[in-house]
């Protein structure tokens, strides 16, 4: 993608681009990523801040005729459990090869808020150590059969509003580790009420 600020909307081409990559369920099944958003308008994010989406209420999804997806970047295998420890039993698939990631102009960092920027509401009011050691506990440590099926740890993700078809109408590439949209802005954004 040529534009890639953060909030640059996606092209109808790009999408069409991206509509056929194969993103994988907690199955293991493979369904192309435009069918995901074909049929209605759909929110697509990535996995940061599963725990903020499982705030939602599925009946305030419904009652908008709104889908909620999330893409990771890594594989099926971890996504039960990552769901099971997130409280979150929304729409979840991996799409390891990160073209979806390469296509919307997401890129890596391992950067977190910068300096004099504020920090964003759904970020954990931890100390930074105290929540690296938690996602270890959670991950490595407590499932190590998933370690290294997680996906790159500095692709960052987005927020996007996508469908019907091949449209987009809103768009919001992370900057750093902790810039996803505030999950009421995204919802808004989306006319979910929230909570």
């Amino acid at each position: 993608m040529s534009d890639t600020s953060s909030s640059t909307s996606i092209t109808e081409d790009i999408l069409l681009k991206a509509s056929v990559i194969p993103v994988y369920s907690a199955d293991g099944n493979t369904v192309k990523f435009g069918d995901l958003y074909s049929a209605r308008e759909t929110v697509v994010t990535c996995q940061d801040y599963v725990r903020q989406l499982a705030k939602i209420r599925p009946e305030s999804l419904e009652k908008a005729q709104k889908d909620l997806v999330v893409i990771g970047c890594g594989s099926f295998e971890p996504i039960k459990a990552y769901c099971e420890t997130a409280g979150y039993s929304g729409k979840i698939f991996g799409e390891p090869t990160r073209e979806l990631h390469r296509l919307f102009g997401l890129v890596e960092s391992l950067d977190r808020t910068p300096a004099g920027e504020q920090q964003r509401e759904y970020i954990s009011p931890k100390p930074y150590l105290s929540r690296v050691l938690i996602s270890i506990w959670r991950g490595p440590l407590k499932r190590p059969q998933d370690f290294g099926k997680q996906g790159n740890f500095s692709q960052l993700g987005g927020d996007f509003i996508l469908g019907p078809g091949n449209r987009c109408s809103f768009a919001s590439r992370m900057k750093h580790t902790e810039d996803h949209v505030e999950i009421n802005e995204l919802m808004r954004e989306a006319g979910v009420e929230f909570p």
